[in-house]
């Protein structure tokens, strides 16, 4: 392979998910500028080349090999029957690190209880290949027609919907009430299967994800440092939760030493206090960029 050609295609999802991903690119060490005006954003890295394409059509891309690897959700993933290499999950969405869901749902005035109840019904959703396995295997027969959007006011057209929601707001906001959940998906990073087979490719994939789910995880940790006396230092170690054990170094002072720890940011406000008084002193914290296991 010349020089010329080690070049990395890789897909990013324009739409709801963009923002999340620019923002996951940045903790993770890289700069991509001109993602609002172009399709070809820069990034600063002379080996990848960035394609910004819907995230349900991304996994055909790559299939096809018009991508080497990208991001997309595993919902999309199902919805194309892409045969692919899943080279890792990533916890991020475009409004929280919760899995987004792809749910059957019906008015909350609708006598409809239950999935059966909608035979010969019409179901909308942008969904259509894994609905229609949904009702198929339960033996459900129904009409599932593709929705172009605002499928949430289809429910008071039609028997149903099949959405998918993060946090439940818009179902509430519509009246709407699930019946079931049909899928459960995260953001994937995947790659082309001959992709995965050549080494600078995957050795490039392979950083890329390393650095990303670094990123990841550090967005839910802080580093905390501490002064302990020595005569402390048992009772306060037994309060720390570590990967694997906090860094104990001597100080100057031969007293005490320096303590130095990686926790959960939602355990920092109860951890704090408590350390405080079994005698620690001189307590930082401070916020992480990346956190390798």
């Amino acid at each position: 392979m010349g020089l010329s050609e080690k070049i990395l295609k890789l897909g990013i999802p324009k739409g709801s998910l963009q923002n999340a991903t620019f923002d996951l690119f940045a903790r993770a060490g890289y700069d991509i500028s001109g993602s609002e005006r172009s399709y070809f954003p820069a990034i600063d890295d002379d080996q990848i080349k960035i394609i910004m394409l819907r995230a349900q059509e991304m996994s055909r891309y790559i299939e096809d090999g018009v991508l080497d690897a990208g991001f997309t959700g595993f919902d999309w993933i199902c919805e194309n029957n892409s045969d692919v290499v899943e080279v890792c999950e990533l916890r991020y969405s475009k409004s929280t690190a919760k899995p987004t869901k792809w749910v059957l749902c019906v008015p909350n005035e609708s006598n409809v209880q239950k999935p059966e109840d909608l035979e010969g019904g019409i179901i909308a959703t942008e969904l259509v290949g894994v609905t229609k396995k949904y009702f198929e295997k339960k033996g459900i027969k129904v009409k599932v027609e593709f929705s172009w959007g605002a499928t949430e006011v289809k429910a008071r057209l039609i028997d149903g919907i099949v959405e998918l929601t993060e946090t439940g707001s818009s179902l509430r906001a519509n009246n709407l009430k699930i019946l079931d959940t049909l899928l459960t998906s995260t953001t994937r990073f995947i790659a082309n299967k001959n992709a995965w087979k050549d080494d600078f490719k995957r050795k490039k994939i392979e950083d890329l994800s390393v650095l990303l789910n670094a990123a990841i995880d550090a967005k839910t940790m802080v580093g905390m440092k501490m002064n302990v006396k020595k005569s402390d230092l048992e009772k306060v170690m037994k309060m720390l939760p570590a990967e694997k054990s906090p860094t104990v170094s001597n100080l100057f002072d031969s007293d005490f030493v320096a303590v130095e720890v990686i926790v959960d940011d939602k355990a920092e406000r109860e951890l704090i206090p408590e350390l405080k008084r079994a005698g620690a002193t001189g307590i930082i914290v401070y916020p992480l960029n990346k956190v390798i296991h």
